[in-house]
């Protein structure tokens, strides 16, 4: 039967497209609020996407399948799969930028976005509070699912990360991509000996600033690939 579905999904039967996206629906629908911050704009974002987009968008970012599945499902190949999903998450991305008024971020892997990440990295691993402020907007938004904290303005987020780098805690970052996004898994770092995951950190920028700061708990850290801890360096 699904082998059926997916024989006419592909041939453009929008029913049979629907019955086998229909379950992950509420799941795609919090991945977009997650990314766009309204229920509203996130249904709307379930409709304005094409078909395909939404299908690479459901299979790479909802239910985390590699490429090569993916455009094995879709009959496809990995480089079509990365370019719908790169459009997918650059229109949910331009959707939110207008939806709150923000400058739109620098594309992935530019040199205005190393510059960015470069900075975050340098400020972030020497414990440089005013380097870091300096990177931030001023209604910047620091959430931590599926913990229920949340901060938002520079002055309370600088508190925040003035209370993290207490007692001379300092970390090492380790560079991923993360919706399309750059992020870092966080290693605790240690006078001497294995420095432990603490976290994965997602940055949302507006321009030539971070807006947004989205911290995932270290259990994550194996699905970007990343180790759960780091040899002593």
């Amino acid at each position: 039967m699904t082998a059926d579905l997916i024989a006419r999904a592909r041939s453009g039967d929008g029913d049979a497209f629907q019955e086998l996206t229909g379950p992950y629906h509420r799941e795609l629908q919090v991945h977009c609020y997650r990314m766009l911050g309204s229920l509203a704009d996130a249904e709307d974002a379930l409709q304005a996407l094409p078909p395909r987009q939404v299908a690479v968008l459901i299979l790479r970012d909802v239910l985390g399948f590699r490429a090569s599945e993916v455009a094995a499902m879709l009959d496809s190949t990995v480089e079509s799969v990365t370019s719908a999903l790169k459009r997918a998450r650059a229109s949910l991305q331009h959707r939110r930028m207008t939806a709150d008024g923000r400058e739109p971020p620098p594309a992935a892997g530019s040199p205005a976005e190393d510059a960015i990440v470069a900075r975050f990295t340098r400020a972030w691993e020497s414990a440089d509070i005013h380097a870091l402020v300096a990177l931030l907007t001023g209604d910047v938004f620091i959430s931590m699912p599926p913990m229920p904290f949340e901060y938002q303005g520079r002055d309370v987020v600088t508190r925040f990360c003035a209370s993290l780098f207490g007692s001379g805690r300092r970390f090492d970052l380790v560079p991923v991509r993360a919706n399309g996004q750059p992020a870092f898994g966080a290693y605790l770092r240690p006078p001497v000996g294995i420095r432990h995951g603490t976290g994965l950190y997602v940055l949302t920028l507006a321009g030539d600033q971070i807006c947004a700061l989205t911290r995932f708990e270290n259990s994550v850290l194996p699905s970007f690939g990343l180790p759960r801890s780091l040899p002593s360096r």
